[in-house]
């Protein structure tokens, strides 16, 4: 067919059309846009510039280069404590959250009566669970001196137990405040399980297969690209835990709950020390960057996705 030439008038008809239709869709996402500029990726570029300077806000930025970074890396105790508390706090928390929120979603996966009420209740917590005031809640039913748990301790005949005063007993109330926001992984692998084909399960029936055989060979495989998908986003979600350790320990005791991100606030905003603060940002996000890039390489010998 001889192809249709257009006059140079309908021609520039055509372009002036396309340039409104483009000014048109940048003028609907601009609101975005500005936020985005305005708000992520200029605070993220000062942010780089000054991790190599020595900046106390009260003053101009002076530039050191990476004497920041060599002093967080190898002059800085409180910075490999605070990693330490991070790096056990993510590597027992996650996983246990993880196993909780697909305990929950196994039993909701069938639509019953009330299903939609419980799986609500369940997921609330992941809603407020890092708001101050369940942080404040939560250091309540916890005090020594007047809390509710001891309350209940002492009715029983037990001895009150200083939870928040010892290292080990204050982190591991941490651990169980974020095991208990296990809402919103459930409400994604819920999800997932209610996506696998029913008749794997018929056909298993029809084998003989056991219930925990079946989820082993059909749930756990079929379910893992979702557990890979919630891993790394909790995963990233533990190493930037603040509100709960900030309200409830404040750190403490002895830096038992020195989160990275509290130590990382306490520099900022206690010692103003905007410069070292962010180099401290920066390597934590190398950091972040490292450990999800183990978790992509290792999927290739646990993930299953369908049609492979």
């Amino acid at each position: 067919m001889e192809k249709i030439r257009l006059s140079p008038e309908m021609q520039k008809m055509q372009k002036r059309r396309a340039m409104k239709e483009t000014l048109t869709g940048y003028a609907i996402i601009s609101p975005w846009l500005i936020g985005f500029l305005a708000l992520t990726i200029g605070p993220v570029i000062v942010s780089f510039y000054l991790s190599f300077t020595n900046y106390n806000i009260l003053s101009s930025p002076v530039w050191t280069g990476m004497q920041n970074y060599v002093t967080i890396l190898t002059n800085d105790p409180r910075f490999i404590q605070s990693l330490r508390v991070t790096l056990m706090f993510v590597f027992i928390s996650v996983p246990l959250r993880l196993t909780f929120a697909l305990l929950i979603a196994m039993i909701f996966r069938r639509e019953r009566k009330g299903t939609a009420i419980f799986t609500t209740i369940y997921y609330i917590p992941s809603i407020i669970g890092g708001s101050v005031a369940v942080a404040v809640v939560w250091r309540q039913l916890f005090n020594f001196n007047n809390g509710v748990i001891n309350a209940i301790f002492s009715a029983f005949g037990f001895p009150p137990v200083n939870w928040l005063g010892q290292p080990q007993t204050a982190l591991g109330l941490l651990i169980l405040l974020s095991i208990w926001q296990f809402g919103s992984p459930m409400i994604i692998f819920l999800a997932g399980l209610r996506q696998i084909p029913q008749e794997l399960y018929e056909a298993a029936n029809v084998d003989g297969a056991s219930k925990i055989r079946q989820f082993f060979r059909i749930t756990l495989p079929m379910l893992t690209p979702v557990i890979f998908f919630n891993l790394v986003m909790q995963t990233i979600g533990g190493f930037m835990t603040f509100t709960q350790a900030f309200l409830i320990t404040g750190g403490g005791p002895m830096d038992g709950t020195l989160f990275y991100a509290v130590y990382l606030y306490q520099v900022a905003f206690g010692h103003l020390r905007m410069g070292y603060a962010s180099a401290m940002a920066w390597i934590l996000l190398v950091i972040i960057g490292i450990i999800t890039l183990i978790l992509f390489a290792t999927q290739k010998f646990w993930v299953h996705y369908t049609g492979e």
